[in-house]
């Protein structure tokens, strides 16, 4: 069966950004950037985005598109003769699943809020009552199982059509409107009064407001959100590295992903810290900003429905971007390592996933006194596996099967990425060295910092 390919240039760099392209850029970033101090943190945050991002990137890419398949099937058709590199292929797989089984319930959550604005929920409500709905819908197991099973059902219904009549034909639509979304949402917000201060604080660099988090924080921060905003390291950017053709070589396109990608994550503090500063908000609150205070600070604005809904909107496109591109990893791999059709595939994970994601959801309210790893709950415990485990040891597999004479090898990889127009990575010893011996380090700096964090 002849595989499928990207129908164009822009749908492959716009899914693969869209998986990117999650809660860890539009709810994360703006919250952890201002926890560490602002522009600081945004200034070492792409330094790292640079040193560890693309690379990364491009490895994974670069596996999917000479192995041709998923990630199983790419191992084995690049590893060495007896070698087993392609174990970590159902590892990666492994990963797909346990991100989908807390992920949609959290876009289940910016779903629902979406609902609740455009509906008038909040309408007449007072501040703590605003507070109160998100305390609501945790406490409704049945509203939880909801938004999930929509999330879950709409997400296989658009991949079950195929790379180019669903996921790309969908994502397209989805992610050109996120972008609209977001410059709209983020000059209404820069226009705001007293927005100027919000400004000032996410993009001068203040030395001082930076060490009293301490520098060395500061870094170690902007190290694991530069590494985790791409989603490596679980085959989930692989995939479509598998669907690319060799027209374009992959250190360009890599970048491209990787600056979209950023541009979101920039405009999206253009978004929070703007109207935060206008209307009194502290901007270090935390994940509790997206779902407690921001609802209270639309309410309390001119136009707060609409700006509600639109946000929320955004918010939706961007966290079910990354479930139709995870989604689509786990057909793909259904398909190559067990011959599945696209409909079986679809019918059996769609069950699989609906089924496996109800522990999150009921651990908001009938299994609420379910505690696992470290005494975190469900979701803490699901995210704290794939974020903190999954993650880093996946892309230093990755790393190492790219530049280790056990593995695909240094050479292969370079001359892979440097197939096709486009920026070309010079073959120099000082980034042989680098990708050797420093990356790897640097990864196990994120990989210690998550585990004993």
């Amino acid at each position: 069966m002849k595989r499928e390919s990207f129908g164009s240039r822009l749908g492959f760099l716009l899914v693969s950004a869209g998986c990117a392209i999650g809660i860890g850029n539009v709810w994360r970033f703006p919250y952890i950037t201002g926890q560490y101090g602002g522009g600081i943190f945004v200034l070492f945050y792409l330094l790292f985005l640079l040193l560890m991002g693309v690379p990364g990137l491009m490895m994974e890419l670069a596996v999917g598109r000479a192995g041709h398949g998923s990630a199983m099937r790419a191992y084995r058709a690049l590893e060495p003769k007896h070698t087993t590199w392609h174990i970590h292929g159902w590892i990666c797989l492994l990963g797909c699943y346990l991100l989908m089984m807390y992920y949609t319930t959290v876009s289940g959550w910016m779903l629902g809020y979406f609902v609740k604005f455009l509906t008038g929920t909040f309408d007449g409500l007072n501040d703590d009552a605003i507070g109160g709905v998100f305390g609501a819908m945790l406490a409704s197991p049945g509203e939880m199982i909801f938004w999930m099973a929509v999330t879950v059902a709409a997400g296989f219904l658009v991949v079950s059509f195929g790379l180019q009549k669903g996921l790309e034909r969908i994502t397209k639509v989805m992610m050109s409107a996120l972008l609209v979304l977001i410059i709209v949402l983020a000059a209404h917000s820069v226009l705001l009064p007293g927005a100027s201060e919000g400004l000032k604080f996410y993009l001068i660099p203040d030395w001082e407001r930076a060490t009293q988090s301490g520098l060395g924080n500061v870094i170690t921060a902007a190290m694991n959100q530069a590494f985790f905003t791409l989603s490596l390291g679980i085959g989930a950017m692989e995939i479509f590295g598998s669907y690319m053709s060799k027209e374009f070589t992959l250190g360009g396109e890599a970048t491209r992903i990787c600056l979209l990608d950023t541009f979101v994550a920039m405009a999206s503090g253009l978004i929070i810290f703007p109207a935060c500063f206008s209307y009194g908000v502290q901007p270090e609150q935390g994940p509790s900003l997206v779902f407690l205070t921001l609802p209270k600070m639309f309410m309390n604005m001119p136009g707060g429905r609409l700006w509600g809904t639109l946000f929320f909107l955004f918010m939706t496109f961007a966290s079910f971007s990354t479930i139709l591109a995870v989604f689509e990893n786990i057909l793909a791999s259904c398909i190559d390592n067990f011959g599945w059709s696209r409909r079986k595939a679809t019918l059996l994970n769609a069950v699989f996933v609906l089924l496996a994601s109800l522990p999150c959801t009921l651990g908001y309210n009938v299994w609420s006194n379910l505690h696992l790893i470290g005494g975190r709950d469900v979701l803490d415990s699901e995210d704290f596996i794939v974020s903190n485990l999954l993650l880093p040891l996946g892309s230093l597999v990755y790393l190492l099967f790219c530049v280790s004479k056990a593995g695909w090898g240094y050479d292969e990889f370079m001359q892979e990425a440097n197939t096709g127009k486009g920026l070309r990575i010079p073959k120099s010893k000082w980034l042989k060295l680098y990708l050797q011996f420093v990356l790897p380090v640097l990864i196990l700096i994120v990989f210690l910092q998550g585990l004993l964090g």
